[in-house]
């Protein structure tokens, strides 16, 4: 199903969902894990669109790996 909402100034609204691998820092303990890090600095390598519209795809990576300085996050305690 494709996302043609339109925006206040009626523009359809063009989105795009992908994922691609990303190191990440995990830290166990006692067998649990305590926290995850993703590590977003990383560049976009071999995205897949899973969501959305697809034909963004290009776009939507160049905007999300245009250089900007992004935190890793953090999950967990």
């Amino acid at each position: 199903m494709s996302q043609q909402n339109s925006s206040p100034d009626s523009r359809p609204v063009r989105r795009v969902v992908f994922q691609y691998f990303v190191p990440v820092h995990v830290e166990v303990e006692d067998g649990l894990v305590a926290r995850v890090t993703v590590i977003d600095d990383t560049p976009v390598r071999n995205p897949t669109a899973v969501a959305g519209d697809a034909a963004y795809l290009t776009e939507a990576v160049a905007a999300a790996d245009d250089g900007q300085a992004w935190p890793s996050w953090v999950f967990g305690l």
